[in-house]
């Protein structure tokens, strides 16, 4: 199969599958934990403007396969050396295919072009694939995993991007206490 990866922008309707699906996929994880529903996962999805995900600080790709958007992420800046990933999606006929790991190794390539040295993350509690898929990837997690995931909410990950494996870089980027669901 051919995949197409295109740079864009959360405004371009090619990018709206996969914010429709995210929505979709925030909806049916965490329902119990957001009792204002459909609005409080609305609001989240256009929490951050699109000008953050456009270079020379960003970036938003979509991956296409026969004229249908099967993937995608995003990152805006963190800090001056870390690019924070945001919106890292697959289709569901996609997944266990290696696509969501492109999606990664796409967006690192970009943060580094763009000059950030290491990547951040947070991921849901109540995404233990994509949890898997950091781990697998060289990301270091960077919460107590002595602690029940869902105390965390969010568990956030870290990676080098210079000298991946390389942990003593990413310590400010851990938080003194679990990413509640604030």
């Amino acid at each position: 199969m051919t995949y197409e990866i295109i740079d864009t922008t959360p405004l371009d309707p090619i990018a709206q599958p996969l914010l429709d699906a995210l929505e979709i996929e925030y909806t049916t994880r965490y329902r119990e934990f957001r009792p204002a529903g459909a609005t409080a996962r609305s609001d989240e999805m256009a929490r951050y403007p699109a000008s953050l995900f456009a270079p020379p600080e960003g970036a938003f790709i979509v991956i296409v396969r026969d004229g249908e958007t099967v993937g995608g992420g995003a990152f805006k800046r963190f800090d001056s050396t870390t690019a924070e990933l945001k919106r890292i999606w697959t289709h569901a006929s996609e997944r266990r295919q290696g696509l969501a790991r492109r999606v990664l190794q796409e967006l690192e390539a970009r943060a580094l072009r763009q000059g950030y040295r290491r990547v951040y993350l947070t991921t849901g509690f109540r995404q233990p694939e994509a949890a898997g898929l950091y781990g697998s990837s060289g990301y270091e997690p960077l919460f107590d995993r002595s602690i029940a995931p869902e105390i965390h909410f969010r568990l956030p990950f870290g990676k080098d991007l210079l000298e991946p494996g390389r942990v003593d870089s990413l310590h400010d980027l851990v938080q003194p206490e679990p990413l509640g669901q604030r």
